[in-house]
């Protein structure tokens, strides 16, 4: 090869490398630009309640930073504890209408929150705004009831929500259905290639959290859940304290606990009502 024919390829792969870098960095640069369009994916339009479905309460709950969260309460019977329910991060309150009907039937009452900017509520979502929601949520249950009457309840996202929740304030028990460890573990399972732990900006740390909740814990996980990998349920559950149970639904996704019995086992967990087990608990 000539020496004019080496400085050519020399040039050559100079600027080869030159354009993968800057499109390396365009690549991350818009995934850190939009990411928290990918972590949210809310439906603003309010929703209503079904006619058909049990008697739930349309309330209005104010946050200390000003938004306006529309919310669903359905009163528990006498005796009978109230979960505070936080929802995956594509939710609206009309995924809880099934829900609703299991819960009545048990007597348990709920509130379910929509996150700002969900179903009517007003801004936009962050991890700090899900948070202050969700404090919301907690003040004005219990205005109304005990803390050893409320079980704190999320899913998926909505299982970090809870998670901080219970980490800072007291509560009967804390309920999760396909938690993550960390929506930073998350973000490297969706973009190996990106920095994600130097980028991103709304954590949901479950696994720094889960240590510091002083109330008994339950986990439900299916073993074929597409979207959060069951050995994250898993590891968490290691780092959750005593007094702790994990229930495994075989075959089970990630938006189809309550049909293969999530409620039979949390109503087993609380002591409130007989079942028949709906996964193997271990």
């Amino acid at each position: 090869m000539t020496g004019r024919r080496a400085a050519t390829l020399r040039r050559f792969l100079v600027r080869a490398a030159l354009a993968i870098a800057g499109l390396y960095l365009l690549a991350v640069g818009a995934a850190c630009t939009f990411q928290r369009s990918m972590v949210y994916l809310p439906d603003p339009k309010p929703v209503a309640p079904d006619p058909s479905g049990p008697k739930v309460q349309v309330v209005n709950l104010t946050t200390p930073d000003g938004e306006r969260l529309v919310a669903w309460f359905l009163p528990p019977a006498p005796g009978k504890p109230v979960l505070l329910y936080f929802g995956g991060n594509g939710e609206g309150l009309n995924w809880q209408t099934d829900n609703l009907r299991q819960i009545a039937r048990a007597g348990v009452g709920t509130l379910d929150v929509a996150y700002r900017g969900y179903s009517g509520s007003t801004g936009h979502p962050t991890e700090a705004g899900l948070h202050t929601d969700a404090e919301a949520a907690y003040a004005w249950l219990t205005a109304r009831y005990k803390p050893q009457d409320i079980v704190i309840s999320g899913h998926s996202l909505g299982a970090a929500v809870a998670v901080r929740l219970a980490s800072e304030h007291p509560a009967r028990a804390l309920a999760l259905e396909a938690p993550f460890t960390s929506a930073l573990d998350m973000g490297e399972l969706e973009f190996p290639w990106a920095p994600v732990r130097l980028l991103m900006w709304d954590r949901f740390e479950s696994d720094r959290r889960i240590g510091e909740v002083r109330m008994p814990v339950l986990i439900v996980h299916g073993d074929q859940d597409e979207v959060i990998p069951f050995a994250q349920g898993q590891a968490l559950f290691a780092l959750a304290n005593q007094p702790k149970a994990f229930v495994r639904v075989p075959g089970g996704h990630h938006d189809d606990l309550p049909s293969h019995g999530f409620y039979d086992d949390l109503w087993r967990f609380l002591g409130i009502a007989p079942a028949a087990a709906a996964g193997s608990t271990t």
